[in-house]
């Protein structure tokens, strides 16, 4: 079911216009979109030049926010495609006061585009849609249409940190990883009944604990 559109949207939308970046293209076509760079910034948006960790599909924030309180000395940079849904996580950092978040609302296919080369230190993919159906993998995060776009905008050694509730999702990005040149680590069946500390939940993350169902975690990482 789609969300209803939220009431003032645009208004709110400006409103944290100073922590929001909107992708906004005139071709629709990405293939050809990322060819002319637009690049962001960073420094001057966060004010210094601490290492950047993205989120791509940051849903309302409830991660991103507590990561970036609980390590002052890292920039986020929260990715989400719905403004809809973004507006609310944005409302929510700023009412916290969280000076290391900032947001942009677009599709991750546009990254590459606006996120200047070999500048991302960390990336997690928190509870990504599976798309389940075949016809549909190409549109899966660790599709390897995705990968060959983290590859670019990754530092060497940079990490993916994934979880995810659906079994057959984490099946397919382990596949996908490895065949892209990544290797695996730290790979949990079962996140919760493990030893692993300092885990954030995720809104989605807390309904499917509560349902008693496994998450599934792991770490990738390009092999040298």
């Amino acid at each position: 079911m789609r969300m209803r559109k939220k009431k003032y949207l645009e208004d709110r939308l400006n409103a944290v216009c100073d922590i929001l970046f909107k992708i906004d293209t005139a071709d629709r076509n990405f293939n050809t979109a990322i060819l002319q760079k637009e690049y962001i910034d960073f420094g001057n948006w966060f004010g210094n030049s601490n290492p950047i960790y993205l989120e791509i599909g940051c849903g309302k924030g409830r991660f991103a926010v507590e990561f970036a309180k609980q390590h002052p000395e890292i920039n986020v940079l929260a990715v989400e495609k719905s403004s809809n849904v973004i507006v609310g996580a944005c409302e929510i950092a700023k009412q916290e006061n969280v000076q290391n978040l900032r947001f942009i609302c677009g599709s991750a296919e546009y990254l590459e585009k606006f996120i200047p080369p070999h500048s991302i230190e960390r990336l997690f993919l928190n509870f990504s849609c599976p798309f389940p159906k075949k016809a549909y993998a190409s549109h899966r995060l660790t599709h390897r249409k995705f990968l060959n776009i983290y590859k670019n905008i990754l530092t060497s050694g940079a990490e993916i940190h994934q979880k995810t509730d659906n079994m057959h999702f984490f099946e397919f990005s382990i596949s996908e990883f490895s065949q892209s040149g990544f290797g695996i680590y730290n790979v949990s069946l079962d996140l919760h009944a493990s030893d692993f500390e300092g885990n954030i939940m995720t809104e989605y993350e807390s309904r499917f604990v509560s349902l008693g169902q496994p998450i599934y975690r792991l770490e990738a990482k390009l092999n040298d």
